[in-house]
């Protein structure tokens, strides 16, 4: 005859705590186990992108640039990762009406942002798409201007092609919009005031990647 002994009020919610957090962190694991992560690097070139100064009504335009990027890929499941993405590029601000002096500024674009990728036929091959949301980085090269940090957010498309298990090449196209304060000043100097007063609510560029995975 078997003995069976009274479940108490502790071994209780220590079963319910089993069933209710190990197992769905167990499974989670499991999918974890199942997907794939990668490191990719990039070259790239940028397609410009204009804002229109408020105060002279003229066009400033931000000059195409190569540029380079990393992304960090972790898996999901089957066909879906979370991606970290950095992208940086040094460009230059077309305007020779704002600063005579130096009618070209350097500028620097950086892009940092967490999202995720899409695999339309399950990671490591084939059509993705992609996208994330998170901040741009812009600092001109002149001393005096001040730094920017803007909400942006990115979106694309690409295809992979396997090389082996563990690489892969990608081709990738993406946009960016970086989120401006209409008739704000941005790159201002407490010499020189405001390079340029922002009559719009975005700056938009687009971008063509090339890249190499390490798949694991």
């Amino acid at each position: 005859m078997q003995a069976s002994f009274p479940r108490t009020a502790r071994g209780r919610k220590a079963h319910l705590w089993c069933c209710g957090v190990l197992l769905p962190l167990l499974l989670v694991l499991a999918r974890g186990v199942c997907a794939e992560n990668s490191v990719t690097v990039y070259g790239g070139y940028v397609f410009g992108g204009s804002v229109t100064d408020s105060t002279t009504g003229q066009t400033v335009d931000v000059l195409e640039a190569p540029s380079y990027a990393l992304a960090l890929d972790f898996g999901l499941d089957p066909r879906s990762q979370v991606q970290v993405f950095f992208n940086h590029q040094q460009t230059h601000i077309q305007a020779p009406s704002l600063v005579p002096a130096s009618p070209q500024i350097g500028l620097g674009i950086s892009y940092l942002q967490l999202g995720g990728t899409y695999f339309i036929d399950g990671i490591g091959h084939g059509v993705y798409v992609v996208g994330g949301v998170g901040v741009t980085y812009m600092s001109p090269s002149v001393s005096d201007l001040s730094s920017e940090t803007r909400l942006s957010l990115n979106a694309g498309i690409g295809y992979m092609i396997p090389l082996g298990e563990h690489f892969g090449i990608r081709f990738e196209a993406r946009g960016y919009a970086t989120l401006l304060n209409n008739n704000g000043g941005i790159f201002c100097g407490s010499n020189k005031g405001c390079v340029i007063t922002i009559n719009g609510q975005g700056f938009y560029q687009g971008e063509g990647l090339v890249g190499l995975a390490v798949r694991f």
